[in-house]
């Protein structure tokens, strides 16, 4: 997949409100893989629910998303399985890990589905951001910004053309938020893919292309 664009897109739960001015909604914004985004927002400006309708995940909005020029409402489940499986990658802001899994086998859970990355390349990223200690534990026993690490090397487990990132180091102090850039960066730029990542203070730490105002 080689881009996505929305055009006129808005949350349905905004259509009978004001909203503030925005690069994004009721616009027409192309995302373009190998290029890297950044989308700011204030609470409640509709992030979340940006990824959120990019994934499938949620219907109720205004407008078109169009991946490469095919309107994503006509994709039926078996080509949205396809594209998650091969094309989009994407950590919520909820996380959505396993609790009681480890944390190994919450990344390896998701790494079975392609077996895209080998476990050796997990271990070293595990190591990097220093939570090779936590290989064992339950997800649920770990702090947030840990889980929240967790998460971020799952979400890398895959082939992907664009990769969406929900306030994805929220919880991360600055050494950690740069080896967690570092890592989806040199994965992105692997596969040519694209970096869409969204915050409303604490932002992923790149170079961003292109940075836009939800």
């Amino acid at each position: 997949m080689k881009t996505i664009t929305l055009e006129s897109t808005l949350p349905r739960v905004f259509v009978n409100e004001r909203i503030p001015a925005s690069d994004v909604w009721q616009r027409r914004i192309e995302f373009e893989r190998g290029k890297s985004y950044l989308v700011e927002a204030t609470s409640g400006g509709g992030k979340s629910s940006m990824c959120s309708f990019i994934f499938g995940a949620r219907t109720d909005y205004e407008g078109r998303i169009l991946f490469d020029g095919r309107d994503s409402r006509d994709l039926q489940m078996g080509e949205w399985l396809s594209l998650r499986r091969t094309s989009l990658a994407y950590l919520p802001q909820e996380l959505s890990l396993f609790a009681e899994l480890s944390a190994f086998e919450n990344i390896k859970l998701k790494n079975q589905l392609t077996d895209h990355i080998p476990e050796e390349r997990i271990e070293e990223w595990l190591d990097r951001l220093g939570i090779s200690s936590r290989r064992n534990y339950p997800a649920g026993r770990m702090s947030i910004g840990q889980q929240q690490r967790v998460a971020i090397i799952r979400s890398i487990c895959q082939p992907f053309d664009f990769i969406l990132l929900d306030e994805p180091v929220s919880h991360l102090d600055a050494v950690n938020n740069r080896v967690a850039a570092s890592l989806i960066v040199e994965e992105a730029a692997r596969q040519g893919a694209a970096i869409i990542s969204t915050s409303v203070g604490n932002h992923l730490d790149l170079d961003y292309d292109f940075r836009l105002k939800l």
